[in-house]
């Protein structure tokens, strides 16, 4: 035997979507209910285990053999409950190692990340059995008591034979349309650097982060006393039964004279400014309601382990157009910033659960919350976080690739690229805090909304207007950016050059060490670092201005398959984002003996002794890779002793 390819049916009364299948499989009543399996590309056969049938012996035998490659669409499911299966306790797990995942390979070339999505794009012979919902629902989680069911919580085979035949039969098919996709796919191999990486990702996922559970109760309790005392308030100012209701809010608000389409968190904050200060104070009021910081409470409470560890927070290349991490579970990557000057001291009054205190010393409680949800998590008892993260590594990545001029020079003295930027832009000295310093916000948010293609639009979306700019002086703005960058507006242009000739004459195109390649219904950019992005099915096609663009198959904002459009500038940000992500990556590897309990963006969170180097830990963190000559990187990072914003 060399590969195994396993799907399994499950039953917990805990709520997978909710929990993730770390805690999913610590419910009690948590059980495998079918395994089907094939060897080897051989029949695949379906283990009854709900009705008494056992593995066979040298199938059980090989979940824990090295040697042999265990194969399942999302991989991470199976591991995690054949680890509980197997009698593994909470916090150790099948190795990795030997697992590999078809929604992996998946993503790798750009599908979707979903096993019918992906029979509906390659178009499978046998594809998932559509009914299985319906099934997976009937058998595999709690249902409601009724007189017909005779009170019952849960539905066994015996309950419904018929339905529990098909239930096998989909279990089968599932097998067979995972054997088909690694047919369909196997002339595009994912290298093993990649699966080197998706073992590393694992480790962290099953490492998990540790949850100061006591302060999460807290805080869940102290946001209900909040709401409820804030409701209270609004009213006896509003007289309204409801004043959480957007109808009823926005009729009072007209019946004051004051008209609104929406009750958003930025329209709102505008109509305070106009307010008189009697509907001023409810707009206030009704912006603190607003704050949903109790969610990210709720779902570490719904997510976190019996050893008060949360696991499961990363997606490996969920972002497919990029290869970069998505959040799964409480969502790391949109966390609240904290900005509070004694962050510790509100911790400790939150923790204490002291409400009197919190509601003297902060007029906003809602918004304590938020900016204390980071602080939920926490090292293990005689550790501490050691939190480093890379400087401006879009801005260094895009500068590389572009070629040589005024930012490289700006990253080798390390100085500040917004400054810099700034300085260019406008011709005079820009100092952080010192001569011309009002111009560097100006710097900023040019470069983090122009890097990309964009123009007044996404200086807008980036929030200039708020930010105190001037509708009128954004498009000079972008001009100025432009005409200060040369290199990487011709750097776009040329990728959108190569592109187009790609798909149209079919031949290798090369530009600034990165290589397009369009055969066999795809386009393949390859990255310095070897890596592939993948797009499916691309073809030219005509933009809303009558230009030719190219157009190609994925998952749109809409979350659905879809045909998309991209250009230039925005696969070069595919580009630099990809290989910012696989910089990351390097690092992780790194310093993979260091204990990473998390990782968002370009940042990463290590469980360490408190003996540990802070300054080793970026100067590992900031090596260059060996296919990124030339590239400068720099690392920045502090100790704590809960996660924060330093």
């Amino acid at each position: 035997m060399k590969n195994l390819e396993i799907d399994i049916e499950t039953f917990s009364s805990v709520n997978l979507a909710k929990s993730g299948v770390y805690r999913y499989v610590e419910a009690p009543d948590f059980e495998i209910l079918l395994f089907g399996y094939s060897v080897d590309g051989g029949e695949v056969k379906v283990v009854d285990l709900a009705s008494g049938e056992k593995l066979p012996k040298e199938i059980h035998d090989a979940l824990e053999d090295e040697s042999i490659t265990k194969w399942a669409f999302n991989a991470q499911f199976e591991r995690i409950c054949l680890s509980r299966f197997l009698g593994y306790p909470t916090g150790e797990y099948l190795e990795p190692d030997s697992w590999k995942c078809s929604m992996v390979w998946s993503a790798y070339r750009g599908l979707p990340l979903s096993l019918e999505g992906v029979g509906a794009v390659l178009g499978l012979e046998k594809q998932k059995l559509t009914e299985g919902k319906d099934l997976i629902r009937y058998f595999c989680v709690p249902c409601s008591p009724t007189k017909a069911n005779g009170q019952r919580t849960r539905n066994l085979p015996s309950h419904a034979p018929d339905k529990w035949q098909r239930f096998k039969a989909y279990n089968i098919r599932d097998v067979e349309a995972e054997m088909q996709i690694q047919d369909r796919l196997k002339k595009f191999p994912v290298p093993d650097s990649i699966w080197e990486e998706y073992h590393l990702d694992q480790e962290i996922n099953d490492r998990g982060i540790m949850v100061d559970m006591p302060f999460v109760d807290r805080c869940i309790e102290i946001d209900r006393v909040s709401r409820e005392s804030l409701t209270a308030a609004m009213q006896e100012l509003t007289s309204l039964d409801n004043p959480n209701s957007v109808t009823q809010m926005k009729g009072w608000l007209a019946d004051n004279g004051m008209e609104t389409d929406t009750l958003g968190k930025k329209a709102v904050a505008a109509l305070m400014k106009e307010a008189p200060d009697h509907l001023a104070e409810v707009l206030a009021l009704r912006q603190q309601l607003a704050k949903s910081s109790v969610k990210k409470y709720q779902a570490m409470q719904n997510a976190v382990c019996e050893d008060s560890r949360i696991r499961g927070c990363f997606q490996f290349l969920g972002a497919n157009r990029t290869g970069r991490f998505a959040g799964r579970l409480v969502q790391l990557q949109n966390l609240p910033q904290n900005h509070m000057s004694d962050l510790a001291e509100a911790r400790g009054l939150v923790r204490s659960g002291n409400y009197d205190a919190l509601d003297m010393l902060y007029d906003d409680i809602p918004d304590t919350l938020s900016q204390l949800i980071r602080t939920a998590f926490i090292p293990t008892v005689n550790k501490s976080f050691i939190v480093a993260d890379f400087s401006a590594i879009e801005a260094r990545v895009i500068a590389w690739f572009a070629g040589g001029d005024w930012r490289s020079e700006v990253f080798a003295s390390g100085g500040d690229i917004y400054c810099a930027s700034a300085s260019q832009m406008f011709g005079v000295p820009v100092e952080k805090h010192g001569i011309n310093g009002h111009l560097r916000q100006k710097g900023k948010i040019a470069e983090l909304a122009l890097g990309y293609g964009g123009s007044v639009g996404a200086l807008k979306a980036m929030g200039a207007l708020e930010m105190g700019l001037t509708e009128e002086e954004l498009p000079g703005l972008v001009q100025a950016w432009r005409q200060s960058n040369p290199m990487i507006v011709r750097f776009w242009w040329d990728v959108d050059t190569a592109v187009k000739n790609a798909i149209k004459q079919k031949t290798v195109q090369t530009t600034h060490g990165i290589q397009f390649d369009c055969r066999s219904g795809m386009l393949f950019i390859s990255l310095p670092s070897g890596r592939v992005l993948s797009y499916v099915k691309p073809r030219m096609g005509e933009n809303k201005f009558g230009g030719k663009s190219v157009t190609y198959e994925g998952v749109g904002g809409t979350k659905k398959w879809e045909r998309l459009e991209s250009y230039g500038p925005k696969f070069v940000e595919n580009i630099v984002q990809a290989t910012s992500r696989d910089i990351l990556m390097y690092a992780m590897q790194t310093l993979r003996c260091c204990s990473i309990v998390a990782h968002v963006h370009d940042e990463l969170i290590i469980e360490a002794d408190p003996r540990m180097s802070l300054e080793a830990v970026c100067e590992q963190m900031a090596r260059v890779p060996s296919w990124a000559e030339g590239l400068l990187l720099r690392a920045d990072g502090y100790k704590c002793n809960f996660y924060k914003k330093d």
